[in-house]
């Protein structure tokens, strides 16, 4: 499956809600790192403010990324684009070096109206426990929730 598969039947939904999953370069343990994963954190509310969105929850895991994110006027993938790209400028900054943070496509889902955002935003923030990394999710740094 190419990029342009994968962009096919996108649609950006004004005020949309959306689970998004970003995963790193070749299942790479980037996050992991301490300061990097503090220097992610950070694009967050940069993003938020660029393009008038808002993280409802997120989680960010040593190799991927995942969040519910409310649209409310730009498009999806430029929204997903500019976190993208500003966090691996900056990560890369960081490191001194410049290589791929990112794969380059993400997943995407639109939620329904029917769908529950407290169980989605739970799933979400529960990643640190199902994989392990703590056993209490205050004792997990990188991430938020409206939610929770």
């Amino acid at each position: 499956m190419s990029w342009s598969d994968l962009k096919k039947g996108r649609v950006s939904i004004q005020s949309g809600e959306y689970f998004i999953t970003i995963t790193c370069q070749n299942g790479q343990n980037i996050f992991s790192d301490y300061e990097l994963a503090n220097t992610f954190c950070k694009c967050i509310a940069d993003n938020e403010f660029s393009h008038q969105c808002r993280w409802l929850t997120w989680v960010l895991m040593p190799d991927h990324f995942h969040g519910l994110l409310q649209l409310k006027g730009a498009k999806l993938g430029n929204v997903v684009g500019h976190l993208k790209g500003l966090s691996s400028w900056r990560v890369n900054k960081v490191r001194g070096f410049r290589q791929n943070v990112w794969q380059p496509a993400y997943y995407d889902h639109a939620l329904r109206e029917e769908e529950n955002r407290i169980e989605i935003a739970r799933y979400i923030a529960a990643n640190p426990l199902r994989r392990s990394i703590v056993n209490k999710l205050g004792d997990y740094p990188f991430w938020n929730s409206v939610y929770l």
